[in-house]
């Protein structure tokens, strides 16, 4: 089977890794892909939001099956045209999307599927923000209904930094995302993530992992799109995760199909462990960025397989996904300046990094001749393997330390919270 996959970053990579490990996989195809994913595939300049070119790109490459990286294209309908054009795909329509592509959506339907989540409002006027603040106790969640991506959502700690933050996204801060904002209760707890995969009716398990957003250690500094994860998550432990499958992943599916929005795909569920139980804080709708990385060093089936069934709505008749045992964690290796204005062009040397089983995916990298270059942004997904939280992030840093790169850097603590209760007991 020929297979095009859709993406640059190191989400991408790790799924164009592991796509290429199936015997299934005939040739794959990265578009636009990246310097790293050249040892997997044969990179192609292909403008997603120009679906009549993907698809005559699928056409004449015998292409039987487009995966789908990043949200952007599955919430403008790519899948929808790439289904009505006979080719198979791996992601949720347009309208399923809205899972991801609208918070205030997602919202909605939790009301009406009764899916624990946070008490909220949507207002689509500054005034009326105001107005439904009042309703809530500091601190505020404030989100963006549409995609920015991934910086739509503010944590205000005062009422005053609440109006502010407000105001900022009804003048336009995050584009037309902000043309409506959501305004939550804060919810108190351990956050968690939970994928699963479903063809719309078969739901199955596939993993729990936790994630980094803050750019320092210890968790200081701005939020980003991640420096760092780790999987599985054991504070989502085997009664939890029956909980959220229960009480939020098959009410949603359920849910979607019964409206005439049948999702195919993953669901990528973010999670909040309160005292009373997973809650839901939103949804994606396809891998997370950087989990799928730690996701990809411990699924050990078939991801062609996998997809293709998921596809074709036949996921109930294959094996369910086999994850190993080990813990894979994963580093990113972000620019000077992340995630403000980050350098560009900063050399990079991977020496050995890769000698004891570790895997470096590409996420920003460009090449300047033989020189392979940072291009800004998070660059380098360090992910490695081990028996424990503790011997996998002992072996991610071992792999970070054999890289040079110039002007780039990482937070130290990744997983350290998992460490810590491995260490106490």
């Amino acid at each position: 089977m020929n297979i095009l996959l859709l993406g640059s970053g190191g989400r991408e990579h790790a799924l164009a890794w592991k796509l290429a490990q199936s015997p299934q996989c005939d040739k794959l195809w990265a578009s636009p892909g990246n310097p790293g994913m050249e040892e997997c595939a044969q990179c192609v300049a292909l403008d997603s939001s120009d679906h009549v070119a993907v698809v005559k790109f699928c056409e004449e490459n015998s292409i039987g099956l487009v995966v789908i990286g990043p949200e952007g294209p599955l919430v403008e309908g790519l899948a929808d045209t790439l289904k009505d054009a006979g080719v198979l795909a791996f992601g949720p329509s347009k309208a399923a999307a809205q899972l991801e592509g609208s918070k205030g959506f997602t919202k909605d339907l939790c009301e009406r599927a009764s899916i624990p989540t946070a008490k909220y409002y949507r207002t689509a006027s500054l005034e009326e923000a105001w107005g439904k603040l009042k309703r809530f106790d500091a601190p505020f969640v404030l989100k963006a209904d549409g995609l920015a991506a991934g910086k739509g959502v503010v944590i205000a700690e005062t009422r005053e930094d609440a109006q502010h933050a407000l105001s900022e996204m009804f003048d336009g801060k995050f584009g037309s995302a902000g043309a409506e904002v959501v305004i939550e209760e804060f919810l108190t707890g351990e956050e968690a993530s939970f994928f699963a995969l479903t063809d719309g009716e078969t739901i199955v398990p596939l993993a729990s992992a936790q994630d980094h957003k803050r750019v320092g250690d210890g968790d200081e500094g701005p939020n980003t799109g991640g420096m760092g994860a780790y999987s599985p998550a054991p504070v989502l432990t085997d009664a939890l995760r029956e909980q959220a499958m229960k009480e939020i992943i098959e009410p949603t599916v359920r849910t979607m199909r019964e409206e005439g929005m049948p999702y195919v795909g993953v669901l990528y569920a973010g999670l909040m462990l309160t005292k009373t139980g997973p809650q839901l804080i939103e949804y994606n709708v396809r891998f997370g960025d950087p989990e799928c990385q730690v996701l990809m060093m411990r699924l050990e089936s078939d991801l062609v397989e996998l997809m293709v069934a998921c596809a074709e709505q036949r996921l109930g008749e294959i094996e369910a996904p086999k994850m190993s045992d080990d813990f894979a964690l994963t580093v990113v290796m972000a620019a000077e300046g992340y995630p403000g204005t980050p350098k560009k062009g900063g050399s990079i040397d991977l020496g050995n990094a890769e000698a004891n089983g570790a895997k470096v995916f590409h996420a920003g990298t460009s090449r300047e001749g033989d020189q392979l270059v940072s291009s800004g942004g998070r660059v380098l997904n360090v992910t490695a393997k081990g028996s424990s939280a503790t011997e996998a992030q002992r072996n991610a840093y071992a792999a970070v330390d054999a890289i040079d790169f110039t002007d780039g850097f990482c937070r130290r603590d990744i997983g350290q919270r998992e460490v810590r209760r491995e260490r106490h007991g």
